[in-house]
């Protein structure tokens, strides 16, 4: 059994003594519920954990039913637990109705037969089975089981399916899940685990997903890198998530997208929707994005995005290279767009060159050609290309009658442009 167990030997399972003590949650489900000598008290209904930030959730109650009612009972009573049955240490139990509290989830209802996140094996995978065992002096969960056939073992009545089969038991160490009746979000404590992921790799994940599952994994993620995830993710897919995340979750997410990513999106979201969540959005960035949406999206202003990096010539390279740090972590640390003293477009200066520039430089002394290629808000999407094509950069500026820089065309947006006109065609 040891060699068939998923998990690094630093975790639970990787103890001899956990995996010989592992439990069945699916097969205890209907097992009696005993006092310390013998005698019943009713059967177990459902199992509840603690939701904290324990690795593995410790089990804080039991749902018992007792003739006509589901009693709960608290699990520092558990005195013993096995496949055939729980002993409960205490003669005088307080039999008292069950009311889900906070920061609890109950193992059979809302994690069992439910989509998880393996975090470790970057999948989503389908719950089985649970496993329990004692752990640091409490009882916790410990496992989970994903295999099919552990799943087909529990359409069969009697000790068949209540056999423990950890053929495939991933310690739940590297589980994070998503569930609970209420809709709250379940965890391992992954968040740090999830930050070290690719935005790519976080969207395949959030596209396996389904429902409400995709929204809490979404609130378990950091916003900024819930965002760049969502830029990663398929516009169909991105628009389903869109319609089941609250409209102030919405708002916050598309605030953190690149500006014409938000106003790809948005664009195609339903008038009322679309709405609803401006209303809850920062005002400038919502009038920003209302502009977006006005453009065809075959013209420059329709795939621009408005994030630039702007500085006076007069400026210093340090004052360039100090902006490019702040914002190190957007798409627009490919340099800065230089202008006057009226705002018109001058030049851009690349990375690399104010990298080898002496930081009291002035930006002026910088300027030289090739300077950068411009197209105008209302340039059809062919002339882009073209100009594309000819300049061979990494951007293009879109400038106003007036040549001042009111945003840029970067190569995925042109990307974009093409894939979105070709799926029209």
């Amino acid at each position: 059994m040891a060699k068939k167990i998923v998990g690094r030997s630093d975790n639970a399972l990787a103890k001899k003594s956990i995996r010989d003590s592992l439990v069945s949650v699916a097969g205890l489900i209907g097992r009696p519920v005993r006092d310390e000598n013998g005698r019943d008290i009713g059967q177990l209904v459902d199992i509840v954990v603690r939701n904290d930030e324990a690795t593995y959730p410790p089990v804080s109650g039991l749902i018992v039913k007792v003739g006509q009612r589901k009693s709960y009972i608290n699990g520092a009573k558990i005195s013993q637990i096995s496949q055939q049955e729980i002993r409960i240490s205490s003669l005088k139990i307080n039999l008292e109705d069950f009311k889900r509290r906070d920061g609890e989830s109950l193992l059979d209802a809302d994690v069992l037969d439910h989509q998880i996140v393996d975090v470790d094996g970057l999948r989503v995978v389908r719950s089985s089975d649970l496993y329990l065992a004692p752990f640091d002096k409490e009882v916790r969960l410990v496992g989970v089981d994903i295999s099919f056939k552990s799943f087909v073992r529990r359409l069969f009545p009697g000790n068949l399916s209540r056999v423990p089969t950890p053929e495939h038991v991933v310690d739940w160490a590297t589980i994070a899940s998503l569930t609970s009746d209420s809709g709250v979000v379940q965890t391992a404590g992954h968040r740090s685990k999830l930050s070290q992921l690719r935005p790519a790799d976080l969207a395949d994940l959030l596209e396996d997903l389904a429902g409400r599952e995709q929204g809490a994994f979404v609130a378990l993620l950091d916003p900024k890198l819930a965002a760049d995830a969502l830029e990663e993710m398929e516009e169909d897919e991105l628009q389903g998530l869109l319609r089941g995340l609250s409209n102030d979750r919405a708002a916050e997410l598309l605030e953190l997208m690149e500006p014409d990513e938000s106003a790809e999106v948005m664009r195609d979201l339903d008038e009322e929707h679309r709405d609803a969540i401006f209303a809850q959005m920062e005002k400038g960035t919502a009038r920003e994005l209302r502009e977006l949406i006005s453009f065809d999206e075959r013209v420059a202003g329709g795939m621009m995005t408005t994030h630039m990096l702007v500085i006076k010539q007069t400026d210093t390279v340090g004052t360039a290279l100090k902006l490019l740090i702040e914002h190190k972590e957007r798409d627009v640390v490919d340099g800065v767009l230089v202008v006057d003293n009226r705002g018109r477009l001058v030049d851009h200066i690349q990375t690399i060159e104010l990298v080898a520039a002496k930081s009291s430089a002035l930006i002026e002394t910088l300027i030289a050609a090739p300077f950068p290629t411009t197209v105008k808000i209302d340039t059809p999407l062919d002339e882009v290309i073209e100009e594309f094509s000819n300049n061979r950069g990494s951007s293009i500026v879109v400038v106003d009658v007036k040549n001042k820089p009111i945003g840029r065309i970067l190569a995925d947006d042109l990307v974009d442009a093409l894939t979105s006109d070709e799926g029209r065609a």
